[in-house]
């Protein structure tokens, strides 16, 4: 037996977009590949009128229920797995998948959790700290030019979401979400701040890369509760 994407558990969140055309145009994307839960984090020119002239009908219901937010932390805080796309690939980044390739692990992940799709403006994508909210990255292969129409690089993966089929069926837990990870985030650089357990050159960087291993683990909420009761302790009792 074969499964497809929860569509009700995928969520296309736009961070900055600067063109309402754009909007209105990867609104009518999703709508084709079956996708309606759109998210705009602070658009330049929100103008209704001219998203929807570009939506065209059919997508007006997913223009009319999108929601819009003040930042990143405030769209992603609910979800519980985050793709980002990038068109730059360096050793500065982590590895990043094809659409069809990362379309066959977010099939099982979303039967039983929330995922956002993060894009960022169409003049200078993601930044580095939207990055480290991902928990995956997707890289739409290109040949010579990389720069790729913020509507089509949603027309693209949601259609690799949409033609994906899962056959091994596989169980994947409901995982933490957003919210409850940057807390525990909070808490573990407070505590390696107090040991001095950090890089003078590059603050971050300690707690950046423990971000990067637990995005490969998959952690559930109760896992989350053991590590912030640890990490609690261990600041109790350290001078």
């Amino acid at each position: 037996m074969k499964s497809t994407i929860t569509y009700d558990h995928v969520a296309i969140v736009l961070k900055k977009p600067r063109y309402p055309e754009n909007i209105g145009a990867a609104a009518r994307a999703m709508c084709n590949m079956g996708f309606s839960r759109l998210i705009l984090v602070s658009p330049e020119n929100p103008d209704l009128s001219r998203i929807k002239k570009t939506a065209t009908h059919e997508s007006n219901a997913i223009v009319d229920s999108m929601c819009i937010v003040d930042s990143t932390a405030k769209a992603l805080e609910s979800f519980n797995y985050v793709v980002g796309t990038t068109a730059r690939l360096g050793k500065q980044r982590r590895k990043a998948s094809t659409p069809s390739t990362l379309a066959e692990t977010l099939v099982p992940i979303s039967r039983e959790n929330r995922i956002a799709v993060l894009f960022g403006p169409e003049d200078r994508g993601l930044e580095n700290d939207d990055i480290n909210r991902c928990d995956a990255l997707i890289h739409i292969p290109t040949y010579g030019f990389s720069s790729i129409n913020l509507a089509q690089a949603v027309m693209l993966i949601c259609y690799e979401l949409a033609k994906t089929h899962d056959t091994k069926q596989k169980s994947i837990p409901k995982l933490a979400n957003k919210k409850e990870l940057e807390e525990m985030y909070t808490s573990l650089k407070l505590v390696l701040d107090k040991i001095g357990y950090k890089n003078p050159q590059k603050p971050d960087y300690y707690v950046n890369a423990y971000k990067d291993f637990f995005s490969r683990t998959t952690l559930r909420s109760k896992d989350v509760i053991i590590l912030r009761t640890l990490l609690a302790k261990i600041s109790q009792h350290t001078l």
